[in-house]
């Protein structure tokens, strides 16, 4: 990752993941300024209200499936059906789940799923090599690219 700044935002309903998801990116990706929000509706709540203030939206989504209420493949296709979130990175993670739960969050939009990570070493791991990955510029591009050349079709 570049020496900017990323505005990553978390859904997730787990205090606990989030406390560990802060003190992850705190030790070990600096450049990360992290949201979080606790749930489905929390998260649409934050976009709407973000884009009211003309706020800067988040470079990159870490979004739970398992949220109560309004979960996360719900989230998602919402998301997806607004122009100002299209063309977000959204990383989809929960620590159980299906073959299916992972072949609908991408028919839904998903730019990746992983496995949740369980401890403060995995996620100081997925935040480096994970948002590495998607904020890296030529990767960028490419989902720009990609999303055009179908969007044009």
């Amino acid at each position: 990752m570049d020496t900017g700044r990323y505005n990553v935002l978390l859904v997730d309903d787990d205090v606990a993941q989030i406390d560990l998801a802060r003190r992850a990116a705190a030790e070990s990706c600096p450049e990360i300024n992290l949201i979080a929000v606790g749930g489905g509706d929390a998260a649409l709540d934050w976009f709407s209200a973000a884009h009211e203030k003309r706020e800067h939206l988040p470079h990159i989504i870490l979004l739970d499936l398992k949220l109560p209420k309004l979960d996360g493949l719900a989230v998602l296709r919402t998301l997806r059906g607004h122009d100002e979130t299209r063309d977000i990175p959204i990383l989809v993670f929960s620590a159980e789940y299906t073959q299916d739960d992972v072949q609908m969050s991408y028919r839904a939009g998903a730019n990746s799923f992983v496995a949740k990570p369980t401890d403060l070493v995995q996620f100081a791991e997925f935040f480096r090599e994970r948002l590495a990955y998607w904020m890296h510029p030529q990767q960028r591009n490419m989902i720009f690219t990609a999303k055009n050349a179908v969007t044009e079709r």
